[in-house]
């Protein structure tokens, strides 16, 4: 019986490294995968999921508008499809959530979907809201504070360093933007 997984953490964490290397994992035992990044995304190439540590993979893009169960009701190969990957699962909507379970309950198909829990106000994110309400599996992937304590957050600088309490959700960065602290 498949089930929904969320891993979840703040920047820095290896998310993206752990959904490649789970990837990886599928592929070195002849099952067949397919992944999906959010398209908002454009630190890196179009459709590829890229780790901080240079490791990558091509992967489908999602929008707020991607219907992933027809997506994958859709795919030719959805027969050999033995798992779904997510990254930046933050991304998602309620409705998305929804379509990840069906493709659980519906499809007999295991979900692995990574992202960010909170935001730099501390808000939880859509996709992560829903994902720690109806996930049949959570897991917190752990990182460090530069003070060497865990990191349970993260916050936004501005271009000077400065931390920002104010702003939009939604802001694509990496390191020269967001730090995760304790």
């Amino acid at each position: 019986m498949a089930k929904l997984y969320f891993n979840y953490s703040s920047m820095n964490a290896g998310k993206s490294t752990a959904l490649l290397q789970a990837n990886h994992n599928y592929l070195e035992r002849g099952m067949k995968t397919k992944m999906f990044t959010f398209s908002g995304d454009n630190r890196y190439e179009e459709n590829k999921i890229v780790s901080r540590i240079g490791i990558s993979a091509d992967a489908n893009s999602f929008s707020e508008a991607t219907d992933l169960f027809q997506n994958l009701i859709e795919d030719k190969e959805l027969k050999k499809i033995k798992c779904v990957l997510i990254d930046e699962a933050q991304f998602l909507k309620k409705n998305q959530v929804e379509q990840l379970g069906k493709i659980v309950d519906e499809l007999d198909i295991a979900v692995l979907a990574f992202g960010i829990r909170t935001d730099f106000q501390g808000e939880l994110f859509e996709g992560s809201k829903y994902l720690l309400a109806w996930a049949d599996n959570l897991k917190e992937i752990k990182t460090v504070c530069w003070c060497g304590r865990k990191a349970t957050m993260v916050v936004r600088l501005d271009s000077k360093g400065n931390i920002l309490s104010e702003g939009q959700q939604l802001e694509i960065g990496g390191n020269e933007k967001y730090v995760p602290l304790c």
